[in-house]
């Protein structure tokens, strides 16, 4: 429920903004696509089976399940890896070299990301890879514990985790590293703080709010992916349900907290959030941060 309002709200804003929108913003929305598509695709069909103690469907609903986790994971995880890179570059650069990136530019790159994820979902269906069900028993995805006697496995789960796992993880890394260095050294260049450029102030927020994200990402899917790389050498037997259970339903947790991140660090999307739940007929007041009488601001919205 959270990821589905939060994410709707992410993708009304921006419609709503869509002349407005800048470049590196389309990732954004993408992101919110990738949340939704899973959240939408996936989770109706765990939680039956939850309730159901036992996976639902048989194998066809099994491989389609594995399949969009695989997909809408290696999406999301490929444009927070893209939008690490942007950050940077947009950081290091002048502000004329910043504003080559375009919106058909980001458009490309996101359609390679999507085609970068399609191809390794569709790997397992053809052979290099395998499809199965956790050891919990009411969710799907690569299975994990075949790979450890399984050279066909195990060289895909290889390739995987260092193409669309280890790699994209360093990258998003060093360039969160090398955008801090670069604020670290500017701000030190300038001794009174009261004189530090808004466009400054807004370059650190913006790079604290996409830190976050990245953050939050790589927090949700660490337990799973030391869980699923610990049962490639390893029995399945030799975890517990639990164990298995918990790393995946945290990581699922993921999609749901970047809303509230845009929430706290961007004022545009809180006043767009307003506007929205002015449209649903919701009334919300707000006061002035000044508590004198004479002056109040009080604003209703009614739909």
């Amino acid at each position: 429920i959270l990821t589905i309002l939060g994410n709707s709200a992410v993708l009304a804003t921006a419609v709503k903004r869509s002349s407005l929108l800048k470049s590196p913003e389309l990732l954004t929305v993408n992101l919110a696509v990738a949340d939704i598509g899973m959240a939408i695709s996936m989770y109706p069909l765990a939680i039956a089976s939850a309730w159901n103690h036992a996976w639902l469907g048989g194998d066809a609903s099994c491989v389609y399940y594995a399949l969009m986790g695989f997909l809408f994971g290696v999406c999301s995880m490929m444009t927070l890896c893209a939008m690490a890179v942007i950050r940077f570059l947009v950081t290091n650069s002048s502000k004329s070299n910043s504003n080559k990136i375009t919106k058909n530019t980001v458009r490309v790159l996101i359609t390679f990301i999507w085609l970068y994820s399609l191809l390794w979902a569709i790997l397992p269906l053809v052979g290099w890879g395998y499809y199965g069900p956790e050891p919990f028993g009411i969710s799907c995805t690569i299975a994990w514990s075949k790979f450890h006697n399984s050279s066909n496995g195990f060289s895909f789960i290889l390739s995987m985790f260092l193409l669309c796992t280890v790699l994209p993880a360093l990258t998003i890394v060093a360039c969160y590293l090398g955008i801090a260095w670069k604020v670290h050294k500017a701000y030190q260049e300038i001794q009174n703080t009261d004189r530090i450029p808004n466009a400054a102030k807004l370059e650190k927020k913006l790079t604290l709010m996409a830190v976050l994200i990245s953050v939050g990402f790589l927090s949700s899917w660490t337990p799973y992916a030391a869980a699923s790389f610990w049962s490639i050498f390893n029995s399945s037997d030799s975890l517990q349900p639990i164990v298995t259970l918990l790393p995946c339903l945290f990581a699922k947790s993921s999609t749901a907290y970047n809303p509230f991140i845009y929430y706290i660090f961007s004022k545009t999307f809180r006043r767009e959030i307003k506007q929205l739940q002015c449209c649903c007929g919701w009334q919300v007041h707000f006061f002035s941060t000044n508590n004198s009488a004479e002056n109040p601001v009080s604003m209703m919205w009614s739909g």
